[in-house]
């Protein structure tokens, strides 16, 4: 099972993960990461955009990728795109596998994809000003891992 999506509103991790369960018979496990707009250091909100015609189509190779590297039954990877402020999740990546250690290892490797590598840019807002955001020097090594 693969589900892959952009969503522009808001959403609930957990409204996710069951059906993903379900559509997924026989697993020996599920691993799901989350990640959520921090509010420290003053973020009022944090800005996505994306170009259209890799984005999609980019998240789709990743999950190729992830399956041919990893024993994977199903991949589930959302990615929000638009303003979020904090508390709302930007992603959420699922996998499910015979076994944890390739569910845990596959978000780990689209975690770091996406981090990194992937079609979108940010920019968050502080004192009302907007400031693009940039990988840093430690998402370049978690990359790099995969090499």
């Amino acid at each position: 099972m693969r589900d892959i999506r952009l969503l522009t509103e808001p959403f609930i991790p957990g409204s996710l993960i069951g059906p993903f369960s379900n559509a997924n018979p026989g697993l020996g496990g599920i691993c799901t990461f989350v990640g959520e707009v921090r509010g420290e250091g003053g973020v009022e909100a944090l800005e996505l955009t994306h170009y259209e015609p890799l984005t999609q189509p980019g998240m789709h190779q990743l999950a190729d990728a992830a399956f041919a590297r990893f024993h994977l039954m199903g991949l589930l990877m959302v990615h929000r795109i638009g303003t979020l402020y904090p508390g709302e999740p930007i992603v959420c990546v699922s996998a499910a596998a015979k076994h944890r250690r390739a569910a845990i290892e596959a978000v780990d490797f689209c975690m770091d994809h996406l981090k990194s590598a992937a079609w979108f840019w940010k920019r968050e807002k502080r004192s009302g000003r907007w400031h693009w955001i940039e990988p840093r020097t430690e998402d370049h090594a978690d990359l790099a891992r995969w090499e």
